[in-house]
């Protein structure tokens, strides 16, 4: 298994970091992408997925952290992609939320710039959304954005999944399914190809049926795919197989870090 989102640089983790980690390697959880929030948090992100082959990073600006933002951060954002070529695997953590009191214009500008610097250095996006799938899809099609990337904790309808897909997207699923109360999601990721899956656990966050109010770790990941066998009527193995295929694909992993 691959866990296609998680936050092991938080300070969530400062003090059980490396027993987390190895306690997910014996889950079967043979690597971890890491993305980017905020210019503060990079150097410190690159320097923990430099010791251990499995950790992998992305870079980007998430709406959340905006409150430190400064225009230089996007010069960086630049340097890095170009100084950690073939290190980076993706721009992300990046996205619009419309649910957060930050102006959706400046979101929304913020999202296309690094769109287009993804789309300058070929790597996929990790996409973060809140009430905002349109400008979303919007943003892609103005750009003309063909990189493709990951819609991280997917939670749309069936039409706004192949909306997605059609345009080279993998979907992120998570803790969220495991949820009996998460219908609408269960029954749209109940009519997805494996094709469009990768795994996620968007640790410390996001935590599983029965965890609630606890922080969420990758070790958890194997929750994600004994719910999606369950929901899908499916061989675990089988769909361990392929969503690690597709993700090893999309962030060009190549073989296990394991």
């Amino acid at each position: 298994m691959i866990d296609s989102h998680c936050h092991l640089d938080f300070a969530a983790f400062d003090q059980d970091r490396e027993q987390q980690i190895a306690l997910a390697t014996r889950q079967g959880v043979t690597d971890f992408i890491l993305p980017g929030v905020q210019a503060s948090q990079w150097p410190g992100l690159i320097r923990l997925c430099q010791t251990l082959p499995s950790l992998h990073f992305a870079l980007g600006l998430h709406p959340y952290f905006l409150s430190d933002y400064e225009p230089q951060h996007l010069a960086l954002l630049e340097a890095l992609l170009s100084e950690q070529h073939g290190h980076v695997v993706a721009v992300g953590e990046i996205g619009i939320d419309l649910a957060i009191e930050v102006d959706g214009r400046f979101q929304e500008s913020l999202f296309c710039t690094q769109l287009e610097l993804a789309q300058q250095h070929r790597l996929p996006v990790i996409v973060h959304h809140r009430k905002s799938h349109h400008r979303i899809m919007h943003c892609l099609k103005a750009c003309g954005f063909k990189q493709g990337g990951v819609v991280h904790a997917f939670s749309g309808s069936l039409q706004q999944a192949e909306r997605y897909l059609d345009m080279g997207f993998k979907l992120g699923i998570g803790g969220t399914i495991t949820y009996p109360r998460a219908a609408k999601t269960r029954e749209t990721v109940r009519q997805l190809p494996l094709d469009a899956i990768v795994l996620e656990t968007d640790s410390p966050d996001m935590p599983m049926l029965g965890y609630q109010g606890q922080r969420n770790s990758p070790a958890n990941l194997a929750r994600v795919l004994d719910s999606l066998a369950e929901l899908l009527n499916l061989d675990r193995k089988a769909i361990e197989t392929h969503t690690d295929r597709n993700t090893r694909a999309l962030f060009k992993l190549g073989s296990s870090a394991a």
